[in-house]
């Protein structure tokens, strides 16, 4: 009886995955872990509860009790914001279980923390976003040109950009 060949793995994809896809199981365990069993209340939160709200507050754990239906939802806010919140705790709570689908979260509990924070959980909710100088222009004329041969303009300008960035950042140029 002839062995069959050994065949070589087969490929389950071409070209690039996002990278999403590599991250997602893991996210899954540690968001699981304090009881978040939907990653849309995490990585969502601004579009849940508002700008407003979001900036104010972290959503920490989501506790189950023995027995009951719903949870108990722990969002960390100053305390400061706390009475604020207290009032909109309904609305927020409505808010959030339109995303699981289902009435999830019975209570909401607001954990008070110091204006500049403790080790662990730090009141800093204001992430300013991450600005970048601008290319100079001698950056910028180096990137055009490797991007002159491209026809369309608006993938001529997205590469011209990156290009440019490129080059500021490895200090070509």
């Amino acid at each position: 009886m002839a062995k069959p060949a050994p065949s070589t793995p087969k490929r389950h994809m071409r070209g690039f995955a996002q990278t999403a896809k590599f991250v997602t199981a893991d996210i899954r365990k540690a968001s699981e872990k304090r009881g978040f069993a939907e990653m849309r209340v995490l990585t969502h939160w601004p579009e849940i509860v508002g700008e407003e709200t979001a900036a104010i507050t972290r959503p920490l754990e989501v506790k189950f009790g023995r027995g009951t239906f719903g949870a108990t939802l722990r969002v960390l806010t100053t305390g400061a914001n706390a009475p604020m919140l207290e009032m909109q705790k309904e609305q927020i709570r409505e808010r959030i279980n339109a995303v699981y689908g289902y009435a999830a979260i019975q209570r909401i509990q607001f954990t008070q923390t110091a204006p500049t924070g403790f080790a662990e959980g730090q009141a800093d909710f204001n992430h300013a976003p991450r600005r970048r100088a601008a290319p100079a222009p001698a950056q910028q004329a180096a990137a055009q040109a490797l991007a002159e041969g491209v026809t369309d303009p608006a993938l001529k300008a997205a590469l011209s950009r990156l290009g440019a960035h490129v080059i500021q950042k490895t200090g070509r140029g």
